[in-house]
C-alpha cells in the first residue's frame, strides 16, 4: 500500500480546485448543515429547489397586461387582511359606516415575517407588496462541501402617498451568515431594478440612479439598505373612459458574483417575484385633478387582485349582505333565481368581479334583473319592513345579474338574490364603493377583486 508523505499530501490538498456553487431560493428555505452538504441529501435538496429552468415569475394574483408576462405562479402569495378587527368594532355605530383605508406602508420585519414560510410574494395591500430572495453558495474543495455562505434580499414595494405618483421599490441585504471555510470576503453582490415591460410601450419612465449597484460582501453588510424610485407621468396611458393606464412590469434582479480563484458559474443571476405597478388619473376615482397640479393627476397601485371584506358577525352593519354572499359562495344551488349548474364568482383569484362604472345602463339592467327576480320569488310584498333586494355579484360589476344578455357563452341564472333589511344593504353598499375608491379599482377587465366573509 502506498501511503503519500504528510507534506505532500497537504500540499496536494492545497493545490486542489476551488468550486462554488450558487442557488437562488426563496427566502424561508432552510440551509443545509455541512454534515448534510457532505454526507446527506443537502445538496441534491438544494439542486432540486434552486434548479429550476423555468421558475415562476408572476404572482398568482397579478391582473392586467402584466398577467401575461413571464410564468405565473401556482401557488398564492401571503394576504394580509383589509379588514382588521378594530374596523369592524368602529362600524357598530350607523355613523362608523366605512372601508378603511388600505396599507401604504411596509417595515422590513413584517415583509420578513410574511415570507418565512414557503410564500415567495406578500401583499399587505394594492400599494404595499413584498417579495425576496435567499441566495446560498456552497463552497467546495475535493473532499466536498467545507463552507456555506447566505444572504437575503428583500424588495418591499410601496405607494406612500395617495396624491404621489410615485412608487418606491427599498432593497435590504440582510441575514448574512458564513459558516466554515468560505470565499465571501472577495464575493461581490449586485442589485438592479428594470422596467421590463410597460403598456403602452411609448410611455416613458423617470426612475431614481439609486439603481444598480454592486459591492463586496463586506461592503453590502456595512450598507445595506437602497430605494429605487419609479413614476410615470399622467397622461401616456390609454383605456376607457379617459382612465389613462400605463401598467408595467418592475423585475428586480440579484447577481453574485464569484471571488477570483473559485471555480462555478458566475456571475449567478436570480430575479425575485416581479411587481406589476400600474398607473392611472381616471376622473372616478380619488386626485383625479392632482389637487391642482395637473402634472400629479390620479394616483399608483399595483395591480394585483384586491380583497373586499364583509363581516358576518353579529352587529356588523352589513350582517345580513355577508350572510347572503356566503350562501352564495358555498351553497349557490340553494339560492335563487334556482339554477342546477350555478358556480357565483368573486371568491378566488381565477374568477374574480370586475367593477362596471362607465355603462350606466348596463348597472340599471342588473338592478332591474335582480329586482325581477325578488318579486318572482318573493312577492311584490317583499320589500315590507324596510327590506331591499339584495344581489351578488353586484350591480356594479361586469359579472352582474343581467351579465347573460351581454354575454351568450355565460350560465344563465349564475347569480343569487335575497331579500334584506334595507340599512344593512345600504352599509354594504356604502362600504363597497368606499372600496373601489381606496383600492383605485377601474372599470373592465383589467382590473379585478374578490370578496371575503368573515
Amino acid at each position: 500500500m502506498l501511503v503519500m508523505p504528510a507534506n505532500t499530501a497537504a500540499a496536494a490538498e492545497s493545490s486542489a480546485p476551488l468550486t462554488a456553487r450558487t442557488f437562488m431560493l426563496s427566502p424561508g428555505t432552510p440551509t443545509p448543515s455541512l454534515f448534510d452538504l457532505k454526507f446527506g441529501a443537502g445538496m441534491a435538496k438544494l439542486a432540486a429547489i434552486g434548479g429550476q429552468t423555468d421558475p415562476a415569475t408572476t404572482p398568482m394574483e397579478v391582473i392586467g397586461p402584466a398577467a401575461s408576462y413571464g410564468k405565473r405562479a401556482t401557488t398564492p402569495a401571503s394576504v394580509a387582511s383589509g379588514r382588521p378587527e378594530s374596523a369592524d368594532r368602529a362600524f357598530m355605530a350607523p355613523t362608523a359606516v366605512s372601508y378603511p383605508e388600505p396599507a401604504r406602508t411596509m417595515t422590513l420585519d413584517d415583509c420578513k415575517r410574511n415570507l418565512a414560510g414557503t410564500a415567495q410574494v406578500y401583499i399587505k395591500s394594492r400599494f404595499a407588496v413584498c417579495t425576496g430572495l435567499k441566495v446560498t453558495t456552497v463552497w467546495e474543495k475535493q473532499n466536498g462541501a467545507v463552507g456555506t455562505s447566505t444572504y437575503t434580499v428583500y424588495v418591499r414595494g410601496t405607494v406612500p402617498t395617495e396624491a404621489d405618483r410615485t412608487m418606491y421599490f427599498d432593497y435590504d441585504v440582510t441575514d448574512f451568515s458564513a459558516v466554515g471555510s468560505t470565499g465571501v470576503a472577495g464575493l461581490k453582490i449586485g442589485l438592479k431594478g428594470d422596467i421590463a415591460a410597460d403598456w403602452p410601450a411609448a410611455a416613458t419612465p423617470v426612475t431614481s440612479p439609486t439603481l444598480p449597484v454592486t459591492k463586496t460582501w463586506l461592503e453590502m453588510q456595512s450598507n445595506p439598505h437602497y430605494t429605487h424610485s419609479v413614476r410615470y407621468a399622467p397622461g401616456q396611458g390609454t383605456g376607457a373612459g379617459a382612465a389613462d393606464v400605463v401598467a408595467a412590469v418592475y423585475q428586480p434582479e440579484v447577481t453574485s458574483t464569484l471571488p477570483a480563484g473559485w471555480a462555478g458559474e458566475s456571475p449567478k443571476t436570480g430575479k425575485p417575484f416581479m411587481f406589476a405597478p400600474r398607473w392611472d388619473a381616471a376622473a372616478y376615482l380619488r386626485n383625479s385633478t392632482g389637487a391642482g397640479n395637473p402634472a400629479n393627476r390620479g394616483g399608483a397601485a399595483f395591480s394585483m387582485i384586491a380583497t373586499l371584506e364583509y363581516s358576518s358577525r353579529p352587529g356588523a352593519p352589513e350582517q345580513a349582505v355577508a350572510e347572503h354572499i356566503r350562501q352564495a359562495f358555498t351553497d349557490p344551488k340553494s339560492t335563487r333565481p334556482l339554477n342546477a349548474l350555478k358556480n357565483v364568482p368573486g371568491d378566488t383569484v381565477q374568477e374574480p368581479l370586475h367593477r362596471l362604472f362607465l355603462d350606466q345602463k348596463r348597472h340599471d339592467r342588473n338592478r332591474a334583473v335582480a329586482v325581477r327576480e325578488c318579486r318572482r320569488y318573493w312577492g311584490g310584498t317583499y320589500t315590507d319592513g324596510g327590506r331591499e333586494c339584495d344581489e351578488f355579484p353586484f350591480a356594479s360589476t361586469y359579472e352582474g345579474s343581467a351579465i347573460a344578455e351581454y354575454d351568450v357563452h355565460v350560465e344563465k341564472n349564475n347569480f343569487s338574490v335575497q331579500p334584506v333589511p334595507g340599512h344593512e344593504n345600504g352599509a354594504a353598499g356604502i362600504l363597497l364603493r368606499g372600496f373601489y375608491n381606496a383600492n383605485r379599482i377601474i372599470d373592465g377587465p383589467e382590473d379585478g377583486f374578490i370578496v371575503k366573509i368573515n
